[in-house]
């Protein structure tokens, strides 16, 4: 699996399993066994989704060893402010059946989030969690956090695809040495109408999904497409064994339009 090194220097992979909409039943739990026997070492979670126990219960039933497993969380809006991040964190990590995370993000930017940040540094210090980081935060997001912060998110999850390349944001989190990451690298669907997509399939002899996720860990941004269907997670991994031209990866850059399918960070709360 191909990983990229953080901040801090702790190996991310790449290439991870997004859980949003997976219901907290036995189904999750066997689909986590089974991405974990594909090859996936990245599984990402939130306490906002509802299913941290069947993503515990998955990677407990698995015989791959929890230490060879980035697992990811984060903490709900509703749980921010420093007492009750440190709570929802523990709680978190009774409901996986784990007593580390491996990274652990504030999922939306909100007026707590320094305080949530000074609990997290602290959790961090405190070896509870390898790496810390930010999901949805934008440039003006990241310079109010870094104005008190005494270390510097690792990671920024955010909204990344064709239609969302967020060029100021690259850079700007490349030049703070943040790895960005990649929610709905997807469009939920939406790639399977982009003409590009659907030429640069064909030309490739990949599918829709092997190309934008391709695109993505060329761009050199950590991806966790999501899905509840094994064949769809097995096709989603394979995405090793070609590379896209430099003359194509601009052509999907190109595609971009600003276009979100899901909320503005500045203006919403989950």
């Amino acid at each position: 699996m191909k990983t990229v090194t953080l901040h801090n220097n702790v190996k991310m992979p790449l290439l991870g399993l997004g859980t949003y909409k997976l219901e907290n039943n036995e189904t999750t739990s066997d689909l986590i066994v089974k991405a974990l026997d594909v090859g996936y070492r990245h599984i990402d979670t939130a306490s906002a989704y509802g299913n941290e126990e069947a993503i515990g219960e998955g990677i407990k039933k698995s015989p791959v060893s929890r230490k060879n497993i980035f697992l990811v969380s984060k903490v709900a809006n509703s749980d921010q402010g420093y007492d009750n991040t440190i709570k929802s964190f523990n709680e978190s990590l009774k409901r996986l059946q784990t007593d580390y995370l491996d990274l652990y993000l504030i999922h939306w930017p909100k007026d707590l989030s320094n305080e949530t940040w000074k609990a997290f540094e602290d959790l961090y210090k405190e070896n509870k969690i390898r790496t810390i980081g930010v999901s949805n935060f934008l440039i003006n997001h990241l310079e109010d956090l870094l104005l008190n912060a005494k270390i510097t998110p690792m990671v920024n999850q955010v909204e990344f695809h064709p239609y969302l390349v967020q060029p100021e944001l690259l850079d700007y989190c490349s030049k703070k040495n943040i790895k960005v990451e990649a929610w709905s690298p997807l469009m939920r669907g939406e790639i399977l109408n982009i003409d590009l997509i659907d030429k640069l399939a064909k030309k490739y002899n990949k599918t829709h999904a092997q190309i934008v996720l391709r695109w993505n860990i060329q761009m050199g941004v950590i991806t966790i497409p999501k899905s509840a269907n094994i064949d769809r997670i097995k096709s989603n991994f394979q995405i090793f064994d070609f590379e896209l031209s430099k003359e194509d990866m601009l052509s999907i850059n190109q595609l971009d339009k600003g276009h979100r399918t899901g909320p503005d960070p500045n203006n919403f709360d989950f």
